[in-house]
């Protein structure tokens, strides 16, 4: 392991929700990585340094001994078939499908509330007007999502951790840390979450 060479490529203000879901997986699989920053707001991920390396142009953008790979679900299916340690998915067939279903749906779903509540909101606390009748819908259909994924379980979506809490987490303190009305038990489960080690690592980045 000792030989093995990771960077991450992550955002210089460190609020990229999927950079941070690759950053977590990273340190709990305990693994050794240098993170290079990039300065989206320049368009520095079209340069042609990191256009060679990263097919999407995309952070986060992990390089593994040479092999690179962006788009931070595919880095947690990556690293957790390559590198022992903390599993990152459920074994169980199912609910490693419905880790991965909720990965996708977070990130491809509900663009009014993470238009409204950026991640500026999660890590510079900014603050944004009240929801549109669009984000208030969008929120709604993300509670129903999260308490029907949470109704047997209360601390993890699956009886055990999984990179799909982190993300799900993130995407309720969009609005939980902006002072919207959130059901009590999603606070108290994204509160939980949000404590865990890794992701405390990301939370007190400089910024």
């Amino acid at each position: 392991m000792s030989s093995t060479s990771l960077i991450l490529y992550v955002d210089a203000q460190y609020i990229s929700p999927y950079a941070l879901s690759a950053f977590v997986a990273l340190h709990e699989k305990a693994l050794q990585f240098d993170i290079q920053t990039l300065d989206l707001a320049a368009k520095a991920q079209h340069e042609p340094d990191f256009a060679a390396k990263s097919l999407t142009r995309r952070v986060p953008t992990l390089i593994h001994d040479g092999f690179s790979l962006s788009e931070s679900s595919a880095i947690a299916e990556y690293i957790d078939e390559v590198f022992p340690g903390t599993l990152l998915y459920p074994t169980e067939p199912q609910s490693r499908a419905r880790a991965r279903q909720v990965q996708a749906w977070l990130r491809s779903d509900l663009t009014a509330l993470k238009q409204e509540r950026p991640t500026e909101v999660v890590f510079l606390g900014e603050k944004q007007p009240p929801l549109s009748p669009k984000a208030q819908r969008a929120a709604e259909k993300l509670f129903s999502a999260a308490e029907l994924l949470l109704a047997a379980n209360t601390e993890n979506l699956f009886g055990q951790w999984s990179i799909a809490d982190v993300d799900l987490a993130l995407t309720l303190n969009r609005l939980i840390l902006h002072g919207d009305s959130v059901p009590d038990n999603l606070v108290t489960y994204a509160k939980t979450q949000w404590q865990r080690p890794s992701v405390q690592l990301w939370v007190n980045q400089k910024r």
